[in-house]
This record gives C-alpha cells, structure tokens and sequence, in this order.
C-alpha cells in the first residue's frame, strides 16, 4: 500500500521525520535516548500501548520517528537528553550487574542511581570488583565490549599458591583449556608479591570473555581470591573509592571515544 493511500485512510501522519543526524530513528532507540528506560523495555512499552506518535498509539517496535513527529508515553511528552552519559563506578563485590535476578540477588542498580537507558559496558562477575565502566551510548559500548576492538583491561588478581614459571609461560602464551570448548588468549602478567600460601598478579586481557581470569587460573590450580579490575582501555580506577561513581571528564571521554 503506498503512503498517499495510508494517508488517505487513516488520517494521521506516519512518524519518518528527520533526527538532526539527518536520518529516521526507531522508536525503542529514541525511547531509550530520552532516558526512560532500555530498548528491551520501550519495546515492551510500545506492544502495551503506552506510547504514541503525533497523537497515534503506536504498536510496532521497528517503526521510525524523526525531529518533528511528537512522541508521548502515557501521555506526557518526551524529548532526548541532550548528550550521552559516561561514568565510572567503583563495583564492590556482591553485586550483580544486572538490572533485575529472578533469584533476588544485590544489583549494581541497587546502590547507583541512573538513568534506565544507562548500561554497564561488559559485566564483573558478582564475587569481582573495580572498575566498571556505565553509558547511555550504545554505540560506544558495543564498541569497546567487541572482541575485535581488542581493549585492554587490566586486573590486580590475588590466587591460592604460587605460579611457576612454566604456569607463567603458559599464561603469557595462551591456549589453556578452560572449559565448553574454550582456551585462553594470551596474557601480559607480572608476579607482584608471594606471601605464605597466595600470590598477587597483575594481569592485562583484551577480551572481556565469561569468567576468563577465574577459569584459566583454576585450570591451573590457583583458584582466585579476589579480583579487582584497575583499567578498562585508558581508564584507570586509581582512587575511586569503593562504591563511588563519578562522570569521566572531558580528557577521558575523548580517549574513549577515539578507540
């Protein structure tokens, strides 16, 4: 059916406006932009009814809205926020970064406040803690959270035992099995102290793969005690308190977006 015919029929103006960028953007995403919530639950919102374009309700996720088209959930209107947010956060352990756990377990979400549409880039594990980067730019994270971008992150991990140096050579080399299929990718490492029976390791990754620290050491036989990541590319924890978050300033912004 063509859009005259539509236009014809129905009465009302189909949202394709222009964004400033010069191109139609979907509707979740636009949702998303205004800090409401994320894509997953704009579309929720949308097949509910909730949301309107130019006084129509709107029931399909994949439809467009530009620059002039009005756009209102529950009836009240909603504009963009005018730029991304970039933080860092200081995870403690026992948290998961999740934005909700069917077994109720503590949330990240729980102890920041955020707006819906800011997301942590890559995960820690809930026993893990440090630096945790958190966006509203979607863009930049699946970016940096790509195994093709190959961003470091560098960790302080402290391990039962101590390495020896063929363990270490087998770090730096990779291709340590490490369970479903899996081996590990080379590591640069250095031994920073060995008291009693534990050993502290910093270790530097470019991927951000489930658990990958945890598993290669325990395949080795040194299981993790703590893990503390220190750098995500060029951002560094360095005194961030546990538990505090901060904006990245100008300077760190600008590194991150160049990656």
């Amino acid at each position: 059916m063509s859009e005259s015919r539509r236009h014809r029929r129905g009465g009302r103006r189909r949202p394709a406006a222009e964004t400033p960028g010069g191109t139609p953007e979907r509707i979740n995403r636009f949702l998303a932009r205004c800090g409401l919530c994320s894509r997953r639950e704009a579309d929720r919102w949308i097949l509910t009814g909730r949301v309107r374009i130019n006084g129509a309700v709107v029931t399909t996720p994949g439809i467009r809205v530009g620059a002039g088209d009005r756009v209102e959930v529950d009836g009240r209107p909603v504009t963009p926020e005018p730029r991304h947010s970039y933080l860092a956060y200081h995870k403690p352990p026992g948290l998961l970064c999740a934005r909700s756990d069917p077994r109720g377990r503590p949330l990240i979400y729980d102890r920041i406040e955020v707006a819906p549409n800011v997301q942590s880039v890559g995960r820690l594990d809930m026993e893990s803690e440090g630096l945790l980067l958190l966006t509203s730019d979607g863009a930049l994270a699946r970016r940096l959270t790509s195994p093709a971008s190959a961003i470091e992150r560098e960790y302080r991990v402290r391990i039962a035992g101590h390495l020896s140096l063929v363990e270490i050579a087998r770090l730096q080399q990779g291709g340590i099995e490490i369970g479903k299929g899996e081996v590990s990718l080379p590591w640069r490492l250095t031994v920073d102290a060995e008291t009693g029976g534990h050993s502290w390791l910093t270790a530097t990754l470019t991927r951000g793969r489930w658990r990958e620290i945890r598993r290669t050491l325990a395949a080795l036989g040194h299981p993790v005690r703590r893990l503390i990541r220190i750098r995500f590319g060029p951002i560094r924890l360095d005194d961030l308190p546990r538990g505090a978050i901060r904006p990245l300033n100008r300077g760190e912004r600008r590194l991150l977006l160049r990656l």
